[in-house]
């Protein structure tokens, strides 16, 4: 009995001899190893390599059981596969690894202090998204909007058309239009101007999404699962209003959150935003009046 208390007290000295014996750097190490434990899991959890990874752990816990046990010849048939299998990953997961690496290059970039110009245009920019996605809304016309953030969309830019204009109400509106010949595409938004129209977006491969939507909403989520782009998405069926952003969808976004959202995502100060609040209210509260006046003309 004496014997064993003995062991458990030099074992609980042993481990509170480890404790003492970690450093800051101990720590930090420990602090950057599960930070790429926990991104590397949260970024394959909703995609097609979570179930590849699965496979690959499968995999592994036989050949450690087979090594265990020792089955020499499944063993050595394990390994000899797993060893030309790392470089079939390497193709296997392509898109995930660039995907990756893009979401983690634009997280690291260098950004910019944002000047009195950007938030003018960007200001502009809400405004006029915002006026557009209501009457697409109200009409019941289709549109796919991706507003483009730090990683850039330049091959889905490629099988588009070059637009390169201001954005404007009118012109967002032309272009979904539903004879017109780019509005089954998407129109990517670069710095604050409409850069391309008419675009191909991959879809996402979730398999869990409700089979009520479309290509529309499925190209959306998916350019926002290989990058941090905001995506507006307007159905041609119920005219409702989605928002798609790394890799999560939400629907049914009443047009004032939408406002605010966007006020969010490209960091107006609170100044701006008072401006922009109340002008919002201010064209809502014109357009009433308007359609008070036309109904005391037809009296």
């Amino acid at each position: 009995m004496s014997n064993m208390l003995r062991s458990v007290g030099d074992f609980f000295y042993y481990i509170w001899n480890q404790i003492l014996s970690i450093g800051i750097f101990d720590i930090l190490d420990i602090l950057i190893v599960s930070f790429i434990i926990y991104y590397a899991f949260s970024f394959v959890r909703q995609r097609r390599a979570g179930r590849l990874a699965l496979g690959i752990f499968a995999v592994l816990l036989v050949m450690w059981i087979s090594d265990f046990l020792g089955l020499n010849a499944l063993n050595y048939i394990l390994e000899t596969v797993f060893d030309v299998g790392l470089i079939a990953l390497i193709v296997i997961f392509q898109p995930e690894f660039r995907s990756a690496l893009e979401k983690m290059g634009g997280n690291f970039r260098n950004l910019k202090n944002i000047t009195e110009a950007q938030e003018s245009y960007e200001e502009k920019m809400i405004e006029e998204i915002c006026l557009a996605v209501t009457d697409l809304s109200e009409a019941k016309t289709g549109a796919l909007i991706v507003l483009e953030r730090n990683t850039r969309l330049g091959d889905e830019i490629l099988t588009g058309v070059v637009v390169d204009a201001a954005v404007n109400k009118h012109l967002i509106e032309n272009i979904f239009f539903n004879k017109a010949p780019l509005h089954d595409g998407a129109m990517i938004v670069r710095d604050g101007r409409i850069h391309a129209c008419g675009c191909f977006l991959p879809l996402t491969g979730n398999p869990n999404l409700p089979n009520e939507l479309g290509t529309r909403h499925r190209a959306g989520l998916g350019v926002s699962e290989i990058s941090d782009a905001f995506v507006i998405i307007v159905s041609e069926e119920t005219g409702a209003v989605s928002v798609a952003k790394n890799g999560e969808i939400d629907r049914g976004v009443a047009l004032r959150a939408l406002r605010h959202r966007l006020i969010n995502e490209f960091g107006i100060d609170r100044e701006k935003k008072s401006i922009i609040k109340r002008r919002g209210e201010k064209e809502k509260g014109g357009s009433g009046n308007d359609k008070d006046k036309r109904e005391e003309k037809q009296k």
